[in-house]
């Protein structure tokens, strides 16, 4: 039986520019670093880049994105910080909790959001959106 994430691993094409951007933007803890990737760490996250040549930085057309969290007195200092890096936000925030959607440098689509599972569904069963169901325990 599956436990929860165990780490995500980001294809990156110049691993020292992400390590800076992860490392000294975002503010992720360095864990180790090689010539070919680094490990870096939230509480509850391992984040592995991995050196690939094949890795293109032109983000996907789909909305697959990774979100981290972030409290909501935190959050307008970390988008103005990133503003002030011109770090390119990818998509305007349209559902609950504040959001900022930006690219990594490799063009990983990512997310600071303020929320959770918790605030989500409560949003959602006020305004569900088309078709949804909630499974509750009963």
């Amino acid at each position: 039986m599956l436990t929860g994430l165990n780490h995500l691993t980001l294809a990156v094409s110049d691993v020292d520019r992400s390590l800076a951007f992860y490392h000294e933007l975002l503010q992720l803890r360095v864990e180790a670093t090689w010539d070919a990737g680094a490990y870096l760490s939230l509480p509850g996250l391992w984040l592995c880049l991995s050196l690939d040549p094949q890795r293109l930085s032109a983000p996907a057309v789909d909305y697959t994105h990774y979100a981290f969290s972030l409290g909501e007195v935190d959050f307008p200092h970390f988008v103005q910080r990133l503003k002030a890096a011109n770090v390119q936000q990818w998509r305007d925030n349209r559902s609950e909790g504040a959001s900022f959607y930006f690219l990594d440098p490799d063009g990983h689509k990512l997310e600071a959001h303020v929320g959770d599972l918790a605030s989500r569904l409560a949003a959602c069963r006020f305004k569900p959106y088309s078709g949804m169901r909630f499974y509750d325990e009963s």
